[in-house]
């Protein structure tokens, strides 16, 4: 019954920002850390960052270190991704993960000119 619902995606220049954000339902958010992946077409799905449960220990893949946060606020089940000095190959759609196996449907993010 775990859900979960990305928002935030769209179009945004190359060195611009956007906030991403993942609603979660039907578990305890507060028990589990939390992922964000990305995927361009042809690619693979690559992970991007984790959080834990108390959102203390956060985590991020190389190439996005040093320009994206993760957060997330436990009180309204809620992950954010914080989208910093975006670069063309940021462009994919970002989905939200728990436990491995529960996606939500991705959102879109298109940084061009």
């Amino acid at each position: 019954q775990a859900h979960l619902v990305e928002s935030g995606g769209g179009l945004v220049q190359p060195g611009g920002s956007s906030r991403l954000s993942c609603v979660a339902s039907g578990f305890i958010f507060s028990a589990f850390e939390m992922r964000w992946y990305r995927q361009s077409p042809g690619k693979e799905r690559e992970w991007v960052a984790r959080i834990s449960t108390t959102g203390h220990r956060r985590d991020y893949a190389d190439s996005v270190k040093g320009r994206f946060i993760i957060t997330r606020d436990n009180r309204k089940n809620t992950v954010y991704l914080q989208l910093n000095d975006l670069k063309l190959e940021d462009t994919a759609v970002y989905y939200c993960n728990v436990r491995g196996d529960v996606w939500g449907q991705g959102t879109q993010v298109i940084v061009s000119s």
